[in-house]
């Protein structure tokens, strides 16, 4: 009787034939198994930096894809992406379009991704700001950095700098957010906040300013001003770069 290996182990390949192909389990590939352990293993002993990008990729997939062959599928992500930070941050349109990964293994790259957002903002929320701008700094890196449109987000603080909120107040094109000083104000009123960081990304991944960036700063310092909240900075994301209103002399 000829056997066939399924998960789980292994099935009478007449029987499986007789079921229909919506419930028929597909069979392992010849070596799955090991390769999975191999990695489980080597990621265990050595952490993040004992694997490569697209093993990091495959094991990332593991759980979603428990039936599938994801090596190719993690090569085809870097193929395209160029990079694992890359991937997990690809819209979801886009990822979709790669075979074989499905809403399933979408579902996996996403969450990894807002796992490490979560991560990120742990390390700044309800702490001050100021003393803690390089970890602000990594955190907005990781929320805006690969957007592939512009996001303008309002960092609400309490009186002694700490992050109460990030907000996102607004959502526009590939250069360009529409931002209303007024509803900075308002929402600074409702959250008791006595200063604010203004921060939005350019996805050109150049963080230089426009004319329209500096004189939109000008407009919310002033009507901050009037209610007695103060504009520490405006902090402008590129790819990899960042730039500050406050340190280039802009605020």
């Amino acid at each position: 009787m000829k056997k066939q290996r399924v998960p789980g182990g292994f099935a009478d390949v007449s029987m499986l034939e007789a079921l229909s192909p919506e419930i028929r389990p597909a069979p392992l590939a010849v070596g799955t198994d090991g390769h999975r352990a191999r990695l489980r293993a080597r990621f265990l002993a050595g952490g993040p930096e004992a694997l490569a990008d697209h093993e990091l990729i495959e094991m990332t997939l593991f759980l979603a894809l428990p039936r599938r062959d994801t090596k190719p599928i993690a090569r085809a992500l870097l193929a395209k992406f160029g990079s694992y930070a890359n991937a997990i941050s690809a819209p979801v349109p886009d990822l979709l379009g790669i075979e074989g990964l499905g809403e399933a293994g979408v579902s996996a790259l996403k969450l990894v991704q807002a796992a490490s957002q979560r991560l990120a903002k742990a390390e700044v929320l309800y702490r001050p700001v100021l003393s803690n701008w390089d970890r602000l700094m990594e955190y907005l890196q990781a929320v805006l950095a690969r957007e592939k449109v512009e996001q303008f987000r309002v960092l609400f603080l309490d009186n002694r700098n700490r992050l109460l909120a990030d907000v996102p107040q607004a959502t526009g094109t590939v250069n360009q957010t529409p931002v209303y000083p007024r509803e900075v104000v308002k929402r600074a009123l409702e959250l008791n906040s006595t200063a604010i960081i203004l921060v939005h990304n350019h996805p050109s991944g150049d963080p230089s300013p426009s004319d329209d960036d500096i004189v939109m700063t000008q407009e919310i310092k002033k009507a901050a001003s009037a209610l007695a909240v103060v504009l520490h900075d405006h902090i402008i994301v590129g790819n990899g770069s960042w730039l500050s209103f406050r340190k280039t002399g802009l605020l």
